[in-house]
């Protein structure tokens, strides 16, 4: 059964036909707030990719991709996991410039998805990639990109409570940055996800740097694939979520690697077969540009400014029949 959290005395403020305007007013509002806060412009993306390319991420390293035969070549393909490195190739491929941009529609299938109020087997994003400089491969400038996109998200949402008054959600528009070494040394003896939560509750509004490399405890915050994130230069862009009452995540991002760091992130995790990948040997050859970027998921984003129980309620996905059932129960329409 999907792990489920009921909120007490649930019940949407915007009836099913208001939810699909509401996500379409949404969608169509951040996606212009955020190309002008990052200079971005819209590109077609594939489904799917060839598996010998190297360009589909295996996000933590163990989930398997959807593939199948096609009957014309005879040859498989892979359904995309995100387009992390494809946007790279891309940026490359369409001749853009230093502090020039690309974003797309993401969309996947993650079978080995947990399902839970805000994890699905279907997944959609706004997958966005922008050219960086030397110079500009720091901290502090992935740091102004983030308040950006926050920045964004909060005046996405005064746009839909001039429309929709009854949506009754606050975020605070103040980043709190963080790494993830300071938040284990500040609850010592939790969980990742324990330390998120806490820290959560108490600044609202937070990103959570340098996550991927082993922590002292001997763990990583999280696990991320080693091609793609500097391990260093990356992190998470979490809101706290008062109707679930946890920490919310809404963008996985970072500035990428680059042929040092990815030499050291391949033999850290043992992936050093990857080297010979058709992708690989462009970046440890420095034939690509350099690059940060990241994923904003557009159900989770859905689902946090128009105050949703369940991403089933922004999304039409598959779910299991006690999911169906509890849902019914209290008050959480799927589509």
């Amino acid at each position: 059964m999907s792990k489920i959290i009921i909120p007490k005395g649930y019940k949407s403020a915007l009836t099913m036909y208001e939810t699909q305007r509401a996500i379409g007013t949404l969608k169509r509002t951040f996606e212009d707030k955020l190309c002008l806060a990052l200079n971005l412009r819209r590109v077609s993306a594939p489904l799917f990719v060839d598996p010998n390319m190297g360009i589909n991420d295996d996000l933590s390293g163990v989930e398997r991709a959807v593939d199948f035969e096609i009957k014309e070549t005879g040859k498989s393909a892979v359904i995309v996991h995100s387009l992390a490195k494809w946007k790279r190739m891309a940026l490359k491929e369409y001749g853009f410039s230093a502090g020039e941009g690309i974003y797309t529609d993401m969309n996947a299938i993650r079978r080995d998805e947990e399902m839970d109020n805000i994890h699905s087997i279907y997944t959609d994003q706004w997958d966005w990639e922008k050219i960086i400089t030397t110079e500009t491969r720091t901290i502090e400038y992935m740091k102004t990109v983030v308040k950006c996109i926050v920045g964004a998200i909060c005046e996405t949402l005064d746009v839909l409570k001039c429309s929709y008054p009854q949506i009754n959600v606050n975020l605070n528009r103040e980043v709190s940055f963080i790494t993830s070494q300071e938040l284990e040394d500040m609850y010592p003896g939790k969980t990742s996800k324990e330390r998120e939560d806490l820290y959560l509750k108490e600044v609202g509004t937070a990103f959570i740097m340098k996550i991927g490399g082993k922590l002292k405890s001997g763990m990583p915050h999280d696990n991320r694939a080693p091609d793609y994130d500097d391990w260093e230069l990356n992190g998470d862009i979490l809101f706290y979520n008062e109707l679930l009452g946890h920490a919310f995540e809404i963008s996985s991002m970072g500035i990428r690697v680059d042929e040092k760091s990815l030499d050291y992130q391949l033999s850290a995790s043992g992936k050093d077969e990857r080297r010979s990948l058709p992708f690989h040997k462009m970046l440890l050859n420095g034939e690509l540009p350099l690059t940060m970027g990241g994923g904003i998921g557009q159900s989770r984003l859905s689902m946090l400014l128009l105050g949703k129980a369940h991403i089933g309620e922004v999304q039409v996905s598959i779910w299991d029949e006690e999911t169906y059932k509890v849902c019914k129960e209290n008050n959480i329409v799927l589509l």
